[in-house]
């Protein structure tokens, strides 16, 4: 009796049962039952990237004489039902899976294929035609370098520039409030808290340069190595031709690698990246955890800033309000530092002529890419847009801040500021009321001594 819910398909090994409705082939169906490791299956900016790559191929291989013109047009137009509608289901290898992709290659080859053949009254293979001139060897590593460049273009760098103007705004709303500084937790000279905010689009100008300038590494594209980096059956103008109609399509300026043999056998450029996305998401550790101490309290912290309050902070204590995009920020920013070591390991997975960790190396570039993305969006539309400064509290902790006594050391001399500090903790007087009493300095040097406004713009 015929069942239904599959159909019989065939590789070079042998013949598989395929879902029925499925547009993969054998070889995808045997990946599938070879590699039930985690449920996790490949960004759709990673299997698209892929679909980039033979659609682009179709269009050379053509142009170099080397496929038919109805063939090319039924690949292309595949392609770009499969872009415009990813179809996701249809791609459901695991990450973990043989190291050089080929599973996921394939994958990619057999639903191209099998729509093409919808278009075309051609047989359209999988292998011989839309996988014309290409390797998995230097096709995966080339959808990493495209997938990659394209994420850090269209979603990452649009989120930093807007949390670079949001930071900006809040220094012009914070320029006239100055407040205490803190070094090692304890109470330093005073600092305006624009200037403290400045320090925060500093950190995020540096990664976005840091961004856009490693595309000149992933622009750098392998394919037209195939096996192993000496161009194995494809034509020599191959991967130059490859990587302009990359760049057509895309917008984005690829180039072909001018070494394969580097480009397939290590994954330096992709630890480059993850590299770069780690400073990143240190940065913006460092920023949302500056956020959550100084919005601390709010009675009893140090409550300097008024966080939005975007949810309940606990299920037993009724009006609480806590730093939850702060927290979020920093669970995501772990994550980025662990995938970088996850990238680090993968690239020790270079041996001789190729690296056998790429779909590692992929996956977590992009979750890395990805993730942040988000972050720094929430970050910014939940949290930054919407602080405020608590200006009473910030002018308080000032005037009774014993390191006020800083600006006394140039002119009284270092120990006997330091007693005058010392004599300020002991009787809970301000270090103006300890001067005043012991009537050392002026009072209109010592008004000067202790603006605050002095300290910050030093004269």
């Amino acid at each position: 009796m015929k069942n239904n819910k599959y159909r019989v398909e065939k590789d070079s090994m042998g013949s598989m049962n395929v879902p029925f409705d499925a547009l993969y082939g054998a070889q995808t169906q045997r990946a599938i039952e070879n590699f039930p490791i985690s449920g996790t299956t490949f960004f759709v900016e990673f299997i698209n990237a892929i679909i980039i790559i033979k659609r682009s191929a179709a269009i050379v291989n053509h142009k170099l004489g080397l496929i038919d013109k109805n063939i090319c047009d039924a690949i292309i137009n595949s392609c770009d039902q499969l872009l415009q509608n990813s179809h996701y289901e249809h791609f459901p290898i695991d990450v973990f899976q043989t190291g050089s992709g080929t599973s996921t290659n394939m994958n990619v080859n057999e639903v191209i294929s099998s729509l093409a053949k919808n278009i075309s009254s051609n047989d359209i293979h999988p292998n011989d035609h839309v996988n014309m001139g290409q390797s998995s060897n230097d096709t995966i590593p080339t959808a990493i370098n495209i997938s990659v460049a394209l994420m850090i273009s269209e979603k990452l760098l649009p989120n930093i520039n807007n949390l670079i103007e949001s930071i900006k705004m809040k220094e012009k709303e914070f320029q006239n409030i100055l407040k205490l500084g803190r070094t090692h937790l304890q109470d330093a000279t005073p600092i305006g808290l624009s200037q403290e905010f400045s320090g925060y689009r500093e950190l995020l100008i540096k990664s976005r340069q840091r961004l856009i300038s490693v595309h000149s590494t992933l622009k750098r594209l392998p394919q037209g190595g195939t096996a192993v980096g000496t161009g194995i059956n494809t034509h020599k103008d191959f991967g130059k031709f490859i990587a302009e109609e990359i760049s057509k399509y895309t917008q984005l300026e690829f180039i072909e690698s001018p070494n394969h043999f580097e480009a397939q056998s290590a994954q330096d450029s992709s630890v480059e990246v993850a590299g770069i996305l780690k400073g990143l998401a240190i940065s913006l550790s460092k920023i949302a955890n500056d956020v959550r101490w100084l919005a601390s309290g709010p009675r009893s912290g140090l409550g300097e800033l008024n966080i939005p309050a975007v949810q309940p902070g606990s299920s037993i204590m009724p009006g609480k309000v806590n730093p939850v995009i702060c927290e979020s920020v920093l669970q995501v920013s772990a994550q980025v530092i662990a995938n970088d070591l996850a990238i680090t390991i993968g690239a020790l997975g270079s041996i001789l002529e190729l690296n056998l960790m790429l779909p590692l190396i992929a996956h977590n570039l992009l979750y890395s890419t990805f993730i942040l993305s988000n972050s720094i969006k929430v970050f910014n539309n939940k949290l930054i847009k919407d602080l405020s400064a608590n200006k009473i509290k910030c002018e308080n902790y000032i005037e009774g801040s014993l390191a006020m006594c800083t600006s006394l050391a140039p002119i009284i001399g270092y120990d006997e500021a330091a007693k005058i500090a010392h004599e300020s903790f002991e009787t809970g007087k301000t270090i103006r009321e300890v001067v005043v009493e012991k009537n050392i300095i002026d009072k209109k040097v010592l008004d000067r001594v202790l603006n605050p406004n002095n300290m910050i713009n030093p004269q």
